[in-house]
């Protein structure tokens, strides 16, 4: 289910994971729009989804609570641009986007309760980070927070709370390239094998480019390559292209020729790219 809200998107987080521990509870008197003066409470691990997300940079973060079908709720916080969530600071003058500048905070809460949107047109408030603690690139290890809003001009604020302790982060990308020194040509048309080994140390999707030149006394043949390595940890991962020259009326011979590759993957729990940078190194090609 898809909730549309008047807030900016928070870029750049890590992957979602539900929380350890956690609660979130917000409450209202009589009149206030959201909450329609009622008190709710929700549970990590008694509900579908507890998952709180922070930005790269530190500067937002997010929790969605999914308790069933047709009730979703959605809390999103934002120190001014350029700053980081700072514990023990509270942050007054809030808005939601758009109309939050870039030197206010940034505050909406909103969701669906049993199939009926709850949101705000505009909004004021205010929110206290009691606690936080970040991981690698943002990731959410603790918080503790609380927020007050007053939606569409009401008098009547909507209170609440969030604590939520997340797992542990998970490790980072590292990921290794090798080039097999020796190669195949196949005579006389030219076709040469190449490889070697990618190594990850948790399963990645591996991206490797390159090219393979050969300088001959009439001509440099060469040719591009790109292919995708499943990665998984544990032992080196083969990888191999076949090619012939893109070079007109050249064509690769049985001798010493110069590879260059280059590995890229993305980190499928942080918004970051592995890349191993261009590796260069001869190959000997011999006949297939």
């Amino acid at each position: 289910m898809t909730v549309a809200l008047t807030a900016a998107p928070v870029a750049g987080t890590a992957q979602a994971y539900s929380a350890a521990s956690g609660t979130l509870s917000f409450s209202g008197d009589p009149g206030e729009p959201i909450s329609g003066g009622q008190s709710y409470e929700y549970t990590a691990g008694a509900v579908q989804m507890f998952d709180v997300q922070g930005s790269r940079d530190e500067n937002s973060l997010d929790v969605a609570i999914d308790s069933e079908p047709g009730t979703l709720w959605r809390l999103i916080v934002a120190a001014p641009d350029g700053q980081k969530l700072t514990e023990g600071t509270t942050y007054t003058g809030a808005e939601q986007w758009p109309y939050a500048q870039p030197s206010d905070p940034e505050l909406v809460f909103s969701g669906i309760d049993n199939g009926t949107e709850k949101g705000c047109n505009t909004n004021s408030g205010s929110f206290t980070i009691e606690h936080i603690s970040f991981g690698p690139y943002g990731y959410v290890r603790e918080l503790d927070a609380t927020f007050e809003q007053y939606c569409n001009g009401s008098a009547v604020p909507l209170r609440g709370a969030v604590h939520a302790v997340m797992p542990e982060p998970p490790v980072e990308l590292a990921m290794g390239m090798n080039i097999d020194p020796e190669g195949t040509v196949d005579v006389p048309d030219g076709r040469i094998t190449v490889g070697g080994t990618v190594t990850c140390n948790k399963p990645a999707s591996v991206s490797l480019v390159g090219q393979v030149f050969q300088i001959q006394k009439k001509g440099t043949p060469g040719a591009s390559y790109e292919t995708t390595v499943a990665c998984t940890p544990g032992a080196p991962v083969p990888w191999s292209v076949s090619l012939t020259s893109q070079e007109p009326g050249t064509s690769f011979q049985p001798g010493v020729a110069t590879i260059r590759s280059r590995a890229r993957a993305d980190d499928r729990d942080y918004p970051v790219t592995a890349d191993t940078g261009q590796q260069e190194s001869e190959v000997t090609l011999s006949k297939s």
